[in-house]
């Protein structure tokens, strides 16, 4: 839970006695390789924050098709967000690609949070937009950049993540063949 705490103090300070009140509403699961934590119809019962590990946020087309919204690791957020706060059955899937760990946050936690410790709603509402803003760079850059320019983003932004994700994800996620990934690849050594 220390993770945690150092998390949420990277936006807002908390006391001993603030952190206490707050761990309660985190349960901590463990996550093996190739687990789903959400799959299509599903009740989106939690959001997650990544403790350790590597996941794929996706969906799967009408053809069976998938499409990659997002791959999340250490500190970062994920849900099917649609679903988790509309309470409505998922659409997306949530995959554990490197087994992991994650603490789950009911949206009912989350409210309660956010009414009991004014803090955590500061702490909310800057992870959500910050979350939203990457989200409308993807969307733009996927709208506006060429192959090679979205590969480059990628590998700037993700350094870490070129080296432990399966190249046909990564291709996948910028929108391109694994043929065109390879010679992305190539000419950026």
């Amino acid at each position: 839970m220390e993770k945690l705490r150092k998390h949420i103090e990277e936006i807002i300070p908390i006391t001993d006695e603030e952190f206490e009140s707050i761990k309660p509403f985190f349960t901590i699961r463990r996550v093996l390789k190739n687990q789903y934590l959400i799959q299509q119809g599903d009740d989106a019962k939690y959001e997650y924050i990544i403790m350790s590990g590597i996941f794929r946020v996706f969906y799967l087309d009408e053809d069976g098709k998938e499409h990659i919204v997002q791959f999340a690791t250490e500190n970062w957020w994920m849900s099917d967000y649609i679903a988790y706060f509309n309470q409505k059955p998922a659409n997306m899937y949530v995959v554990c690609m490197e087994a992991g760990e994650v603490l789950c946050l009911t949206l009912e936690g989350r409210e309660q949070l956010s009414l009991t410790l004014h803090k955590m709603e500061h702490f909310f509402r800057v992870k959500l937009t910050k979350g939203y803003m990457a989200l409308q760079q993807r969307v733009i850059s996927l709208l506006s950049n060429n192959s090679q320019q979205r590969y480059k983003e990628f590998a700037d932004l993700y350094p870490n993540l070129m080296q432990k994700i399966p190249k046909r994800y990564i291709a996948e996620y910028l929108g391109v063949s694994r043929e065109t990934l390879s010679r992305l690849y190539s000419s950026n050594k």
